[in-house]
């Protein structure tokens, strides 16, 4: 893909964790001119060595690329328990820091982080980026044009058995940080607070359904997981704006019948939006000039991927008066949410929500693949 006005300075980025993902960042980030990939890192020094062989880098250490001066942004792509931690590490090194979703634990592990960065003058960001992607912004496009009128409630669901079909090592999907709520509902959640803004109160059920999984793909074939945390949420989600949604997380639903991922509902028609775990799929609108709904050509590009709001993150360290989308606090919010689900499960009430963000800003239609600029 040939650069199209190449910015006047790149930002260099280091990534920190060679696991399953970082491929996907690796090539994700060389589509966008303004990131140039300097070095990764990993505890496993061999993992680090092999990626950066493959993708013509610089392997170090954890700590020497935290303390490299030709590093201005780290990846971090550790396990959920490290996120945090290694957040802070990074903005104690004076880095800025992008990490991959969920963004901690739990609110308070998430809360210094954005405070050291706020004292530092440091950016933040995290996954997902997904809702930048050609299918949710042409929904996003749509739903701002007044297609279906007011927004009225929306419908998410994320039903399948479980990763230990395919994933070659997916226990860490049944610890803490993992299961349906912090896997797979951040892609949803923030999905949602792109289409309708920020959510005020949630109520939820939750449940683990099977006390142990067995893993069925290699080279773990066989051997037995113990589930830890619930692997089915049911939840309703209040949004500021007034509207409502109903949300649906599961690891335990082994068949079924072909499902929408996500359904907008509003005073004059219905949008259904793609997948939000990944950057394509089809728009269908159903409006009141027919009875059905009706395939829409996407006014945004889908040829986007992981990295792209590493993308647009570095756009405003270039121009600090420009904000970025897949920031620090909408990722607080929206793991103040997910925790919030098993809260209202176990405590039997509405679970009232204290961080708030901004909607994000909404991508100008027919930008090119590796740009976030007009």
């Amino acid at each position: 893909m040939k650069p199209i006005n190449k910015p006047a300075r790149t930002i260099r980025v280091g990534i920190v964790g060679c696991g399953k993902i970082s491929d996907a960042y690796f090539t994700g980030c060389r589509r966008y001119p303004i990131l140039e990939l300097v070095a990764c890192a990993d505890l496993n020094a061999a993992v680090a060595e092999a990626k950066a062989s493959e993708h013509g880098l610089r392997a170090e250490s954890v700590d020497a690329l935290l303390a490299a001066p030709d590093i201005d942004l780290v990846i971090n792509l550790t396990i959920p328990q490290a996120h945090a931690p290694l957040n802070e590490r990074v903005l104690r090194a004076g880095k800025h820091v992008y990490v991959e979703k969920p963004f901690a634990l739990d609110p308070a592990s998430g809360t210094p982080v954005l405070a050291l960065a706020d004292e530092l003058g440091l950016r933040v960001g995290c996954a997902p980026d997904t809702f930048l992607g050609g299918g949710l912004q042409t929904a996003r496009q749509l739903l701002d044009s007044g297609a279906i009128g007011s927004p009225v409630a929306a419908l998410a669901l994320m039903l399948c058995p479980g990763h230990e079909s395919w994933h070659p090592s997916p226990s860490f999907y049944y610890e803490a940080g993992g299961g349906p709520m912090f896997d797979m509902g951040p892609y949803y959640i923030t999905a949602l607070i792109n289409f309708l803004g920020p959510v005020r109160r949630v109520s939820g059920v939750a449940r683990k359904s099977f006390e142990q999984r067995i893993i069925r793909s290699q080279p773990l074939a066989g051997q037995i997981i113990p589930v830890k945390v619930p692997t089915h949420y049911t939840g309703s989600m209040e949004f500021a704006s007034g509207a409502v949604a109903t949300i649906v997380m599961s690891f335990d639903i082994r068949s079924g019948p072909e499902i929408p991922r996500i359904m907008l509902y509003g005073s004059e028609g219905t949008l259904e939006v793609p997948d939000p775990n990944t950057f394509g799929g089809q728009v269908r609108l159903r409006d009141l000039s027919g009875p059905s709904l009706r395939d829409i050509p996407l006014t945004h590009t889908d040829d986007r991927a992981r990295g792209s709001g590493v993308a647009d993150l570095a756009y405003t360290l270039l121009r600090p008066d420009r904000g970025f989308r897949c920031t620090g606090r909408l990722a607080q919010h929206v793991l103040e949410i997910m925790v919030s689900f098993d809260r209202s499960s176990v405590e039997g009430r509405h679970i009232e929500i204290r961080s708030t963000c901004d909607r994000p800003t909404a991508l100008p239609a027919n930008l090119p693949p590796d740009r976030f600029e007009t």
